[in-house]
């Protein structure tokens, strides 16, 4: 595609264009929806004071829809990204610069994999990219960062120059499973038995229920929302997202949303909220009002693999870390970022430092797959 007459904008949000224009762009990617996007926007988690302000860059030809976009973020902190560059930040300050705001290309706290670059044509990759750029240079920004990139796009930004940089999450692959049971049997005899008693307890007693669209009704969200507080105080100090934004999720994706609940006498004592993608479920959220074995590892694990296989989708991707989810049968797999800095000699300090870092990761991936609970073919 021709350049020509093309022209890269930015806006004050996502909500600023039509949702089917975006979501043309943005595919089956729950998080790159205008949906998620604007409800983040509109209930206040993203915005004045949060650190997070929204400035999405488009390219469009001249009154014509956007033909790329990437939801980029102005970022004051480094909190909610789930790829630390808390080093980076120190090393830069104590060189007398200023690392803050930085220009984060990213789904806000959602340690998922997508597409960064949302392109009618490949081609457009290029440019977008080089306006990510320009937006720094020219509001001293000192770097850019896309996170939980997919892997085909790993080489645009390659190609762009940007530095890739890689880490591990646990997965579960669905390999044609028609059961939770058949998953099993790809298991040693021990960790078959293993599974089997872990969701015996935590069921016990409990009604598991799964729900999605219409079936999740304003209250199932109240529920949600004190279980949601509950783990974000503890893991972050205070919960990212806003109460109106679970609404606002129900309201525009609840088709895209599978909410699992923990019932005991009929009242909700723990959930779990997951997204529909094209080929994966991504579980997001997790908390509890009461405390019991196993229960975790039921409602965000094993439904998950549940829903997984009654959808049909490949994968179940489970967020970020978590080395317990290896013995429950979710794999190591390799996730991605990159990085741009409009300070070259930082720049190539940062590479020297992510050269190191790779054969680290590469090793611990080699390390994690040994010890997968599969049984061994020949």
């Amino acid at each position: 595609m021709s350049e020509e007459g093309l022209a890269a904008r930015i806006a004050g949000s996502v909500g600023a264009f039509d949702r089917a224009a975006w979501n043309v762009l943005a595919g089956d990617n729950p998080f790159m929806s205008h949906e998620f996007l604007t409800a983040l926007e509109d209930s206040g988690s993203v915005g004045p004071g949060t650190g997070w302000q929204s400035v999405p860059i488009v390219i469009s030809s001249e009154g014509g829809p956007p033909l790329a976009a990437m939801p980029a973020y102005a970022k004051g902190h480094s909190q909610g990204e789930y790829v630390f560059d808390h080093s980076w930040a120190n090393a830069y300050e104590r060189a007398g610069g200023n690392y803050y705001p930085k220009l984060q290309i990213a789904a806000p706290f959602t340690p998922a994999t997508g597409p960064r670059l949302l392109l009618s044509d490949p081609s457009l990759a290029a440019p977008l990219l080089s306006a990510a750029e320009q937006v720094c240079r020219q509001n001293r920004f000192s770097s850019a960062h896309a996170t939980f990139i997919e892997p085909d796009q790993l080489p645009l930004f390659e190609h762009a120059g940007w530095m890739l940089r890689s880490d591990i999450q646990f997965h579960w692959l669905n390999r044609d499973f028609g059961s939770f049971e058949d998953f099993l049997a790809t298991l040693t005899s021990r960790k078959r038995k293993d599974l089997r008693k872990e969701r015996a307890a935590a069921q016990e007693g409990l009604e598991i229920v799964r729900l999605t669209g219409d079936d999740i009704r304003p209250h199932h969200w109240d529920a949600f929302w004190h279980f949601y507080q509950d783990t974000g105080a503890r893991k972050w100090g205070h919960p990212y997202l806003t109460r109106e934004a679970f609404d606002l999720f129900g309201e525009r994706m609840g088709e895209k949303i599978v909410l699992v609940l923990a019932l005991e006498n009929g009242e909700p004592i723990a959930g779990a909220l997951n997204f529909i993608g094209g080929e994966a479920l991504y579980g997001r959220y997790w908390g509890c009002t009461k405390q019991l074995p196993f229960l975790h590892f039921e409602l965000c694990y094993y439904q998950a693999i549940d829903a997984a296989i009654e959808l049909g989708l490949s994968r179940v991707e489970a967020g970020a870390q978590g080395g317990h989810k290896l013995a429950r049968g979710y794999e190591p797999v390799e996730t991605f970022s990159a990085h741009w800095f409009a300070d070259p000699g930082f720049g190539a300090a940062v590479a020297e430092f992510l050269e190191r870092e790779r054969e680290g990761v590469a090793a611990d991936r080699n390390y994690l797959e040994r010890r997968t609970p599969f049984r061994k073919t020949d």
